[in-house]
C-alpha cells in the first residue's frame, strides 16, 4: 500500500519498536500524537511481530489505554516489508540495530522511495559506509538520511556549538574536550544491543579503515595551533575528575560535521527556505568555530574507571577471534563486571541515572597570537539517563523539526546531525524536554 491521495500515509513509523529502545520511543512519541500544537498527527509503529508491537504499546501508553494507532509487520530481511512501510511513511525512525547487520536495508528502501530516515545509530562504519553508498542518491530523490540522532552524537554535537559561541572574538579554540560523567543511586547497567554495536564494532575495526582510505579524503577545517597531546588518562583537576580516552561516536560525528561546514562555511540551504531562516542559518555557523575535539568517560575516582579498563582489555584480546567474540556475546555481564546484561537495566535504574558531559575548551584569547593557550571555557550539557530517555527525546524532537519545518533543512542526502538540525530550535527543544545546556566559567590560563 503506496501513498494515498500523493501524500504519505504516516508522519511517522518507528521500526523496532517492540524492542527495548523502540518501546521507551515509542513512550515519548505518544506525548506529541495530536497534541496541541503538535505536528505529529499520525504514528505507527512497525516489527517482526505484531502482537509484540501491540505488548510495547500497551507498555508506552500505561497507564492510559493504549491508543488505536496501526501495527504493521516488517523485517529487515524482507525488503519488500521495508519498501512497503517507507512508501507510507513521510519518517521512518529506525531503532533496530546492531546497524551493521540491519540498518542498510532499511536505508535503502528509504531512498528509492523519498522517505526521510533517523536512526539512534553510535557506529563510525556503518554511518560512513550510508554515507560513501547513498548520500547521491539519496540527494537525487530527496531522502534526508541522518544517524547519531540520539544520545550518540546530539548531545556532544550541540554541546560543541553550544560551547564554540562562547569564545568571542579575537577569542578562538584549539581544542574541546567533553568528560562524560553516568551518575546514578542504582547500578548503571547498559543494554545488549549496545555492547553488541560496540563488540562488532571493535572487531570490524580494520573495515572502517579500509573503508577511510578508499573515498577521498575531506576538506579539514583550519584550526588556530598546534594538535592536543593524546593522553589515554587524564587527571581534571578542575573538574575534580578522573578521565579515560573513549572511542565513541561522538568525535567521529563532530569531526564530519566540522568537515561539512569546511566545504559550505554558510551551512546547507534549506528546499524553500525563507529569507530570515538563510540570514538565521548563516549568523549560527558564523558563531561555530572548529576545534580539535575528543571524549573522555569520567568518574569521581580513578577505581570508578577499572570496570572500563577491564572491559576494553577483554575487548581487545578476545575480539579478534571469533570464538572470542561469541564468549563475549554470549556472557556480557562476566566480561563487563556487570555493566551490560541482556535483559538491560530496569524501570528503577533507568529512572535514577544522568548524565553531565563538561565541555572544557583550551584556546588563544586573540586568534592573530596563537602561541601558547591562555584562555580556557568550560560549560556543560545534562540530562536524565542516556539510552532510553534522553535518546527518545532528542530522536522524537528531530521528528518533530522534521515534520514542522522540512523546506527549511536540506533536500537530500546522508549527512550528519549537527549539519542538519545545528541551526534550528533544536536545542531549545532539549531545553524545554530536560536536557539542559549551561555555561560555567572563562578564564585565562598558562598552558
Amino acid at each position: 500500500m503506496a501513498e494515498i491521495g500523493g501524500a504519505k500515509r504516516y508522519d511517522v513509523v518507528i521500526l523496532g519498536a517492540s524492542g527495548f529502545t523502540g518501546k521507551y520511543v515509542v513512550r515519548e512519541a505518544l506525548k506529541f500524537l495530536q497534541a496541541p500544537n503538535s505536528p505529529l498527527k499520525s504514528l505507527a509503529l512497525a516489527g517482526r511481530s505484531t502482537s509484540r508491537l501491540s505488548q510495547a504499546l500497551k507498555w508506552a501508553a500505561a497507564p492510559n489505554p493504549p491508543p488505536g494507532i496501526p501495527l504493521l509487520a516488517a523485517d529487515t530481511s524482507d525488503a519488500g516489508s521495508l519498501s512497503r512501510l517507507a512508501a507510507q511513511s513521510r519518517i521512518i525512525l529506525n531503532c533496530v540495530g546492531p546497524f551493521r547487520l540491519y540498518g542498510e536495508p532499511v536505508v535503502r528502501a528509504c531512498v528509492e522511495s523519498g522517505c526521510d530516515y533517523l536512526d539512534v545509530s553510535g557506529e563510525p562504519e556503518f554511518m560512513e559506509k550510508m554515507e560513501a553508498a547513498y548520500h547521491d542518491a539519496a540527494a537525487g530523490k530527496g531522502s534526508l538520511i541522518v544517524s547519531a540522532c540520539g544520545f550518540d552524537s546530539i548531545p556532544a554535537e550541540l554541546g560543541f556549538f553550544f560551547h564554540s559561541k562562547h569564545w568571542i572574538e579575537p577569542s578562538v579554540p584549539n581544542r574541546i574536550e567533553a568528560y562524560l560523567s553516568l551518575e546514578s543511586d542504582k547500578k548503571i547497567v547498559g543494554n545488549f544491543g549496545t555492547y553488541e554495536s560496540a563488540v562488532l564494532g571493535v572487531a570490524n575495526s580494520d573495515q572502517l579503515m579500509k573503508l577511510r582510505s578508499s573515498r577521498p579524503r575531506r576538506t579539514r577545517p583550519k584550526i588556530p595551533g598546534p594538535a592536543p597531546p593524546r593522553d589515554l588518562f587524564e587527571h581534571q583537576k578542575e573538574l575534580r575528575l578522573w578521565a579515560l580516552k573513549l572511542p565513541s561516536a561522538d568525535s567521529v560525528v563532530v569531526r564530519r560535521t566540522l568537515s561539512t561546514l569546511a566545504e559550505n562555511p554558510e551551512g546547507l540551504p534549506g528546499t524553500h527556505e525563507s529569507d530570515a531562516n538563510a540570514e538565521s542559518r548563516r549568523a549560527f555557523w558564523s558563531s561555530v568555530k572548529p576545534a580539535h575535539f575528543g571524549v573522555k568517560i569520567a568518574n569521581r575516582s580513578l577505581l570508578g574507571l577499572f570496570p572500563l579498563v577491564v572491559l576494553g582489555a577483554f575487548f581487545a584480546l578476545l575480539c579478534r577471534w571469533s570464538l572470542g567474540r561469541r564468549l563475549l556475546l554470549q556472557f556480557p555481564s562476566f566480561f563487563s563486571l556487570g555493566g551490560f546484561r541482556k535483559e538491560g537495566p530496569s524501570e528503577e535504574q533507568v529512572g535514577s541515572a544522568s548524565f553531565k558531559m563538561w565541555f572544557v575548551g583550551k584556546g588563544f584569547s586573540d586568534e592573530g597570537k596563537a602561541a601558547a593557550a591562555d584562555t580556557e571555557v568550560i560549560t556543560r550539557v545534562t540530562g536524565p539517563e542516556i539510552g532510553y530517555v534522553t535518546t527518545p527525546i532528542v530522536l522524537v524532537q528531530c521528528a518533530l523539526i522534521l515534520l514542522r519545518r522540512r523546506g527549511d533543512l536540506p533536500g537530500g542526502g546522508v549527512y550528519t546531525p549537527g549539519i542538519v538540525f545545528g541551526p534550528t530550535d533544536l536545542r531549545d527543544r532539549l531545553q524545554e524536554n530536560g536536557i539542559s545546556f549551561d555555561f560555567v566559567s572563562r578564564k585565562a590560563i598558562s598552558d
